[in-house]
C-alpha cells in the first residue's frame, strides 16, 4: 500500500493518528487516537457487512468463535535453498511422490474451502516455484472468484521467480511475499546454504514494477548474525512502495532454536525510533498478523510478525494445508488430520467438511510459550509449509 493510500486511511484530513517525539499536545493526540478508533470501527462495519452476505460454514468457526477465512496451501515440500531456521542441516525425509496432492485435489479443497468461507488463499512451500504447472494451479485458483475468492497470494525465496511472474499475475496471483534475511550476498550463503542473491534481488524489482497489489519483504531476524541490518532494510522503504516484516525466529524440529538468539520485536522498534523518531504506528488490519508503522516521507512500510514475543493466537484466522494433504490448524501444534486419504477414499465433499470441522473445533485457545513448543513431533517448517 502507497503511503498516500494508507494516509487516507489514518486520517481523513491529512493527519497522523501517532506520532513520537513531535511535541503535539494531549488535546491533539487524544483527536487523533479518536480518528484512528473512527477508522477501526468503520472498517470492521465493513467486513461484518460483507461477511453478513456470504454464508459461512460452522465448520471453519472455532470453539473460541475464530472464523478461518484465510488458507495456507503448500504445493510441494522441495525448495532450492537450505535456510538453516527452516530446514534441518542434515535434510529431510521428503514424502513420497504419489502422497503430494495432485493438482485437481488441491483445486478440489481449495473449492471446498471457499465455498465455506475462505476469501484468501497462499501458496507456500517448500518452494512454491519448484512445482511443475504453478502457472496453471494460480490459473485455476483463480476461477474460484465466483465462490468468493478475493486474492491469491504466494510466498517464494525469489530465486525462480522474476521470469515466472508475469504469467502468474496474469493468471490472478495478487500479493507476493518475497522472503529475504539479508542484503549481504555473503552472509546470504551462510544462512541458506546455497547462492542467488542478485537472483532475488531482480525478483523484487520485477514484482514492484508489476502491478501486485501487495509486495512485502519477509525478513527473519536471528541475534548476532543479521540483526544489525535492521536500519537497512528500512531504508528500502523509502524509495519502494514495499512492507518490510521483520519476523522473530520460531523453533521448529532440527532449526537448533535458541532464545539467545530470538531478537524480540519491541527491541527491533526501539533501533528503528532511534533513528527515526517520527515513526508513525499504522491501523493495522483485522486478523493481521503484523504490527505495522510507516515513517513519513517513505514510500512503504514495516511492521513485527513477533510469533514467540507478543503472539496474535486471538484473531487467528487461518489454517494451513500441507502439501501431503494434512490439514494443521496451528503452525506450532503438531497435531494433523489427512484429507489426502479421505480423498482417495471415495468421501463426499460433506463428509471433508465434517472433517475439517472437527479439526478446526480442536484448534487451542493459543499456542504454547516459547519454552513448551513441541520440536520433536512436529514438522520442520518446510514440511508444513512457511
Amino acid at each position: 500500500m502507497s503511503v498516500a493510500r494508507l494516509y487516507s486511511k489514518l486520517a481523513p484530513h491529512g493527519k497522523p493518528i501517532l506520532c513520537r517525539g513531535l511535541g503535539t499536545s494531549p488535546a491533539v493526540q487524544q483527536a487523533e487516537v479518536t480518528t484512528a478508533e473512527h477508522v477501526r470501527t468503520r472498517a470492521k462495519e465493513k467486513l461484518a457487512h460483507v461477511d453478513a452476505q456470504k454464508p459461512f460454514s460452522p465448520s471453519l468457526i472455532d470453539s473460541f468463535n475464530r472464523r478461518h477465512n484465510y488458507l495456507r496451501i503448500s504445493l510441494t515440500e522441495r525448495c532450492n535453498l537450505r535456510c538453516f531456521y527452516c530446514m534441518p542441516s542434515e535434510g529431510v525425509e521428503l514424502s513420497p511422490r504419489d502422497h503430494i496432492l495432485t493438482d485437481d485435489e488441491v483445486i478440489r479443497l481449495a473449492k471446498l474451502f471457499v465455498k465455506s468461507g475462505v476469501t484468501k488463499i497462499r501458496l507456500t512451500g517448500g518452494e512454491p516455484t519448484v512445482r511443475k504447472g504453478l502457472v496453471d494451479i494460480v490459473g485455476r485458483l483463480n476461477e474460484l472468484r465466483e465462490f468468493g475468492l478475493q486474492s491469491i497470494g504466494m510466498t517464494t525465496n525469489g530465486i525462480a521467480l522474476e521470469r515466472r511472474l508475469p504469467a502468474l499475475i496474469e493468471n490472478g496471483l495478487t500479493h507476493l511475499n518475497l522472503s529475504l534475511d539479508t542484503m549481504d550476498p555473503h552472509k546470504f550463503e551462510i544462512m541458506t546454504r546455497r547462492m542467488g542473491h542478485a537472483a532475488v534481488l531482480r525478483s523484487l524489482d520485477a514484482a514492484l514494477s508489476l502491478g501486485l497489489e501487495s509486495v512485502k519483504l519477509n525478513v527473519v531476524v536471528i541475534k548476532g548474525l543479521n540483526d544489525a541490518e535492521v536500519l537497512d532494510f528500512i531504508q528500502l522503504t523509502q524509495s519502494k512502495d514495499i512492507s518490510v516484516r521483520f519476523i522473530e525466529f520460531m523453533p521448529f524440529t532440527g532449526n537448533k532454536w535458541d532464545k539467545a538468539k530470538m531478537l524480540p520485536s519491541s527491541e527491533i522498534l526501539d533501533r528503528i525510533q532511534r533513528d527515526h523518531p517520527n515513526t508513525i504506528k499504522a491501523p493495522d488490519e483485522l486478523n493481521d498478523t503484523a504490527r505495522s508503522y510507516i515513517i513519513p516521507g517513505f514510500k512503504g512500510s514495516f511492521g513485527f510478525i513477533s510469533s514467540m514475543s507478543d503472539h496474535f493466537c486471538g484473531s487467528c484466522n487461518r489454517l494451513r494445508l500441507t502439501a501431503d494433504g494434512q490439514i494443521k490448524v496451528c503452525l506450532f501444534d503438531a497435531k494433523e488430520i489427512s484429507l489426502r486419504d479421505q480423498m482417495r477414499r471415495g468421501t463426499t465433499d460433506d463428509e471433508l467438511l465434517e472433517t475439517i470441522g472437527h479439526a478446526v473445533r480442536g484448534k487451542q485457545e493459543k499456542h504454547a510459550g516459547m519454552e513448551d513448543i513441541d520440536v520433536v513431533t512436529n514438522r520442520p517448517m518446510i514440511l508444513i509449509g512457511g
